[in-house]
């Protein structure tokens, strides 16, 4: 299994972090991998985007040019890259920031209100944990226990008990609104 994925937002979202903690995790199940950062001059506020690639073979290149997942944190990221999302694809966006989607692509589109999820477990900067959640839940792309390495390789020991919480809080969402789960 080889997934190509763009990570999309504003500088301060956690764009790149969700990147990282995608492969650390990807790296604890022996998976290849490569996360190829991109991002405006602005330290907050500006453009950041990554591709991340988790493989069980392999991974000839970083560049990620025709994604098999988009996950869009605002709308300027969504617009920018929905047009190249491989046919049959996934798009996970944050419906807190991105609340009306014109879905015209043959694209599967989850809408997650990360922001809300992240705020009710805390703290709003949580909305990357929720939205890489919904992405492991969908994919399967790694293990549950291997994003929970994940973050707790990329972020701070004193996050863990706010990121659980936003991690079930995102599950919870997906399970009530019957958004179909990988497998």
């Amino acid at each position: 299994m080889k997934k190509e994925i763009i990570i999309a937002g504003f500088g301060g979202q956690g764009v790149l972090a969700l990147g990282q903690m995608l492969i650390y995790g990807g790296m604890s199940e022996g998976k290849e991998v490569s996360w190829f950062p991109s991002y405006g001059p602005e330290m907050r506020g500006g453009t950041a985007n990554c591709s991340v690639v988790v493989s069980d073979c392999e991974v000839s290149s970083p560049v990620v040019t025709r994604p098999d997942v988009l996950i869009a944190c605002n709308k300027p990221s969504l617009e920018k890259f929905i047009g190249q999302v491989k046919k049959g694809g996934i798009v996970i966006y944050n419906s807190s920031l991105i609340p009306n989607v014109e879905k015209v692509r043959d694209v599967i589109y989850y809408g997650i209100p990360a922001n809300k999820i992240a705020e009710d477990a805390g703290n709003v900067k949580a909305a990357n944990v929720v939205l890489g959640d919904v992405l492991v839940a969908v994919t399967e792309i790694i293990s549950d226990k291997a994003f929970s390495i994940g973050i707790d390789k990329i972020l701070p020991y004193k996050l863990i008990e706010l990121n659980t919480k936003a991690r079930v809080g995102a599950r919870k969402f997906l399970q009530k609104t019957e958004q179909p789960l990988a497998g």
